[in-house]
Parts: structure tokens; sequence; C-alpha cells
């Protein structure tokens, strides 16, 4: 898959008045990637995606969509983006096709490609069988889909969702996670959201903003690398003294407190047999052994609050 920077973000500022609403955030987003641009409420993450989509003017710095710049040449960038508010653009008096029709003529698809146009977007968001419905008539997730399905109905290289799941239901969070899914494969997304698990189910980027300010950024990673440092954490009913617990295992960078041991360790190293077997044989009455991992919503907590408390 091509490494293509598809959204470059550099230095984005903007002021109300004399609030600073976003304080020079940078970042760029590939093609083939979801990213989760995630905050607690107010934070800055719609202004961000109203600057990104043209829909607000930045205070200073730079936004680039395929490498054509927004603001030196907005409407070629907005030809390359598809966008999602978080409450769906749609007419609530149209039918579906009626309204997919209408998306088609204003991101100037020809009319003798638009019928294919609306058909494709129908059949990638679902909305076959509804195509005649009044959309006042549909459901909020079926809502939620017709506004997926205008954001892309000119095939945007980039989109952007702005809250994308707010105000479905379980089973319909489901239905448009896989549509997301589904988009990330041939697009690139930007999703805005504060639901920590909508991030982690979605996305392999992130970047937490608060405050304004982009405090974090990291690649949420599905395995570890075989080189990659990792902590093990191991409970005993009858713990061992550190040293013996060293000696069996071959373990060197571990600490131990009451009765639980954590270990560090790479993929190449992996212990788990070897300390297992020295449980089994030093009658150590192991009660778990797994593999320590600092949740997002650790990460996001620990740092939204130090801003805090340091503001």
């Amino acid at each position: 898959m091509s490494e293509q920077t598809l959204i470059k973000v550099v230095d984005l500022s903007r002021y109300y008045g004399p609030t600073l609403a976003v304080d020079h955030i940078s970042f760029e987003i590939k093609r083939g990637n979801i990213t989760g641009l995630l905050g607690p409420n107010g934070a800055g993450k719609s202004t961000t995606m109203k600057m990104i989509t043209g829909n607000l003017a930045p205070s200073s710095g730079s936004i680039e969509i395929n490498g054509v710049d927004l603001l030196d040449h907005p409407k070629q960038a907005k030809e390359k983006l598809g966008y999602l508010p978080e409450y769906p653009p749609v007419y609530k008096d149209q039918t579906v096709d009626e309204y997919l029709g209408f998306c088609a003529a204003i991101n100037n698809i020809p009319k003798s490609h638009r019928r294919k146009s609306i058909e494709m977007a129908k059949a990638r968001c679902g909305l076959e069988k509804v195509g005649r419905k009044l959309i006042g008539l549909l459901s909020k997730g079926y809502q939620q889909r017709l506004g997926i399905a205008q954001a892309i109905i000119h095939e945007p290289e980039v989109v952007v969702l702005d809250e994308p799941t707010v105000g479905l239901d379980p089973l319909q969070i489901r239905e448009i996670r896989e549509l997301i899914k589904e988009l990330g494969e041939n697009h690139s997304v930007l999703l805005s959201s504060h639901i920590l698990s909508e991030i982690q189910a979605l996305c392999n980027h992130i970047h937490i903003i608060n405050e304004g300010r982009l405090v974090y950024s990291q690649e949420l990673k599905k395995e570890h690398s075989a080189d990659e440092s990792q902590t093990l954490v191991c409970e005993f009913k009858h713990p061992p003294a550190l040293e013996e617990f060293k000696k069996r295992t071959g373990a060197t960078d571990v600490s131990a407190f009451n009765n639980i041991f954590k270990v560090n360790f790479t993929t190449q190293s992996d212990i788990r047999d070897k300390i297992v077997r020295s449980s089994l044989d030093g009658n150590w009455g192991m009660l778990q052994l797994f593999i320590e991992q600092e949740s997002l919503e650790h990460t996001f907590v620990k740092l939204t609050m130090e801003q805090h408390e340091l503001s």
C-alpha cells in the first residue's frame, strides 16, 4: 500500500477573539490509515476538523490535501475531500435517491455518471433498499449511513468523520464501524471522537488534543515487534525471594512487591515458559501471568489531567 501523505497539517492555529482554541497543531495522515482525533469536550477537535475541511479559516498555519494547499486552492483541495459533520447534513423531506442526486450535482459529477455514483454510494453504505424512502422516516443509523454516503459519493481520497456514531444504538454502532473500516482500505480517514472504545476499535493512529494543543501522537499497534520491550506481571500464592526468582527463571530486569513480580522482556527473550516451569518446580502457586498494557484510557486521562493541573 502506498505511503502517500493525503493530509498534511502544519502549525495550525485558530483564535476566537482573544481565545486560542487550536494551538499550533501539526500532523500527517497517509493513504490507507484511519486516524483518530481524540480529546475531551471543548478540546478543539471540531474546530480542527472544520479547518481541515475548509469550513473554517485558520488564524495561521497550512493544510494540504493530497499535495494541494487548501488555502491557496480551496476548490481543488475540497474536491479530494468528503466530510461528515457531527450532525448529518440531510434534507428530511427528500428521498434518499433525491438527496444523493443533489449531492452528486454539487460535487460536479457529470450527469452521465451520477446514477452510477449514487448506486455505488448506496451499495457501500447499505442503502440499496431505502432509495425511495423519505429521509425523515429513516432511523438514526440509516441517516448516519446516508451522511457517510454523501461524503464518499464523489470518491474522495480523504474522508473526515466528526463523531460518526453519536446517538446510535449498539447494533448501529457496530454497522457504522464496519463501514468505516472498509473506507479505511482505500481512503485516508480522519475520525473525531471522545469515545475511547471507538478509537481503539477503528484506528491505527491516534492524536490526542487537549486545550487546543496536540499532546500525544501514537500508532496503535496490534502486535509487538520482536525486539520491543514488554512487561510481564506474575502473581504467586507462595512468592519466592527476588534472587531465587531471578536464578530459576533467568530474568534480569525484575521488580517485586509482596506477591507480584514485574519482568521486562522482549519477544526474542520470552521467558514465560521458564517462569511457569519454575513456579511448578518451586511450588510458588502461580495465580496469574499476563502482559501489562497501558490502556488508551489510562494514557488519555493521564495526559489531559496533567495538562489541566499545570494550567
